[in-house]
């Protein structure tokens, strides 16, 4: 039995379809989801999500935060990734990730700024993304 995988944001679904597994960083650590997982409900950070497909290949994306909610019932689970924001890793410009690090980075310097610490780890997260 595979998951039925949803990764949405407000703009848009960015991935659906079947899976064996779905591997995330909450905000209390990692979690591995397999069919008929129990219930579910985490926050997550700003990581990567790594969805393992049937064929064993993998899918890689990189979210904003966000919700991960699992649901199971008879022969069905269901995993829902609701990110404010997440790209895919072949949408992700690295170069661009970088240079907004450098800027956020360079805010920091001048003071405490949270927008500029919350920017900082949403571009190290896509820069530094390691497929």
């Amino acid at each position: 039995m595979a998951l039925d995988v949803h990764l949405v944001t407000p703009e848009r679904e960015v991935w659906a379809g079947p899976a064996e597994m779905v591997i995330a960083h909450g905000t209390d650590g990692m979690v591995g989801i397999l069919a008929d997982h129990a219930p579910l409900l985490i926050r997550l950070s700003i990581a990567p999500i790594r969805i393992q497909l049937e064929d064993g290949r993998w899918v890689a994306a990189v979210v904003d935060g966000g919700f991960l909610h699992v649901t199971s019932a008879g022969d069905s689970t269901r995993v829902d990734v609701l990110a404010s924001y997440a790209e895919l890793s072949d949408e992700i410009d690295r170069d661009a990730a970088r240079a907004r690090a450098e800027h956020a980075q360079a805010r920091l310097a001048q003071g405490d700024d949270a927008g500029a610490r919350a920017e900082l780890a949403k571009a190290l997260a896509r820069a530094n993304f390691d497929e």
